[in-house]
């Protein structure tokens, strides 16, 4: 046990069993552990956080086996300190670790992975990320004064936080409706962090941290991909070749600039 590990994360881990490597805690106050074997991985969150936890397993647990690759749950333990969440570990490395010219080649693979999810039925799916429910959650974390300006892009961080919300709330009706036509199953943060890649083969591997999984506008998904692999690609062409690799693949047509740009207003707004 480290001197920074809590008792009640060394209490929910199995040790009888398994040795753990800590891997670091990020700044929702989780910790994250990978078994000595490397076949698993152990996430553990303080009380507060055990709710959105448990939502993170229900939804790995709905997702395993429907022919998208991602982890399984393996156990789950809870205590009134907080909760320990075990899950298979992805094959690879994440896909931010890639040169430009490797995430352009494993790219088509990527977007294939995105495409089977968003093909899963979404009425069968359980989980609700919609746009109204999102919205709420950018209301309440404005009101809490609780909005992470380092997630917003640069030339927005000095811009008081309700003006940001009402320049999305003026759009949200139009949005609604894009929404309604458009319901897929998201992946909810599909940022390169959270997708796995085999460096040797440069197959995608899985997806990982789906605490934010559930139906809503595809756009949504697109939007947060787009964006943050933007910073991963060495010139202009690149960027566009990517572009038109991932609507080809989802066989959408052009990419809605609009509809893209509003997904990247919101989402800063609902990570307080």
């Amino acid at each position: 046990m480290s001197a920074q590990e809590p008792d009640w994360v060394a209490a929910l881990l199995d040790r009888r069993r398994f040795d753990w490597v800590p891997v670091g805690s990020g700044e929702s106050g989780d910790f994250v552990y990978r078994r000595a074997d490397g076949h698993a991985f152990a996430k553990l969150a303080p009380a507060a956080r055990s709710a959105e936890l448990a939502g993170e397993r229900d939804r790995i647990a709905w997702l395993y086996g429907r022919g998208v690759a991602c982890p399984e749950v393996l156990d789950w333990r809870a205590a009134d300190e907080g909760a320990c969440l075990v899950m298979t570990a992805m094959q690879g490395v994440p896909a931010v670790a890639l040169s430009g010219g490797d995430l352009l080649a494993t790219w088509p693979a990527i977007t294939q992975q995105l495409s089977v999810l968003h093909a899963l039925p979404a009425r069968s799916c359980p989980f609700d990320r919609g746009l109204s429910r999102m919205f709420a959650r950018a209301v309440d974390v404005v009101a809490r004064g609780a909005v992470n300006a380092d997630f917003l892009p640069e030339a927005e961080r000095d811009m008081p936080a309700p003006a940001l919300l009402a320049r999305v709330e003026a759009e949200l009706p139009a949005r609604l409706l894009q929404e309604a036509a458009d319901r897929v199953v998201c992946h909810g943060d599909p940022c390169l962090p959270n997708i796995m890649v085999d460096p040797a083969s440069l197959r995608c591997t899985g997806l990982i941290d789906l605490g934010r999984l559930g139906t809503a506008d595809r756009y949504a998904d697109l939007a947060l991909l787009l964006a943050n692999a933007g910073e991963a690609w060495a010139s202009s062409a690149q960027e566009a070749q990517a572009c038109a690799i991932l609507f080809e693949t989802l066989g959408i047509g052009a990419p809605d600039r609009d509809r893209l740009a509003f997904y990247l207003r919101l989402d800063p707004l609902t990570w307080g």
